[in-house]
């Protein structure tokens, strides 16, 4: 990660802990402070009787893990946050879009390939991302067409082999969901 992309994080960072950055009342445009509401600290409008409060809650995001001869699909990032690490295909979930409708668009935006999902794998809590927190919901998955390339948010497309797995790996999400699928479809291989 370079100087000014860490500068960049750091900015994105500061603003996800300060409520996302609000300042003013969205209804009323009356100045928001930092209140106790439902035995938690949240921004809210100045004005009581307006009443609005900021939930600040995670965002859902989904992706597939795509294991292919015993190596799986992982793309590298071409927009920030860590441009040039590497993740699973996923995403942030659309308005009126289901999880695993997704994570098949996610697949095809960011590698070009159409995918089955096959099983369910985990769901996973970020808060390593400077954007927002993202509760990950991923899926096991099945190349079932397309053409593997790099596309929309990705510089890179490639399977990796479990032991020879990228070292900048974007979220702890990803390492853990790396873990979990070892330790539940792998065992016998990782000894």
């Amino acid at each position: 990660m370079d100087k000014h992309e860490h500068f960049d994080e750091l900015k994105l960072l500061a603003r996800k802990e300060a409520f996302c950055g609000y300042r003013f009342c969205p209804l009323c445009g009356q100045p928001m402070v930092i209140r106790e509401v439902d035995g938690r600290k949240r921004m809210a409008c100045a004005d009581t009787a307006c009443g609005f409060v900021h939930y600040q809650n995670p965002v859902p995001a989904a992706g597939a893990f795509i294991v292919r001869n015993d190596e799986v699909l992982m793309v590298k990032r071409a927009h920030p946050p860590r441009v040039g690490w590497w993740c699973f295909p996923a995403g942030f979930m659309e308005w009126q879009e289901h999880p695993e409708q997704t994570a098949i668009r996610e697949v095809a935006e960011e590698t070009g390939l159409q995918v089955r999902l096959t099983s369910f794998l985990n769901v996973y809590v970020g808060t390593d991302d400077p954007r927002t927190n993202a509760v990950l919901i991923l899926y096991l998955a099945e190349v079932i067409g397309g053409e593997l390339r790099a596309a929309d948010d990705a510089l890179e497309v490639r399977f990796f082999g479990f032991n020879e797995l990228p070292e900048n790996i974007a979220f702890e999400s990803h390492r853990r969901a790396l873990e979990d699928y070892s330790q539940r479809f792998r065992p016998s291989r990782d000894a």
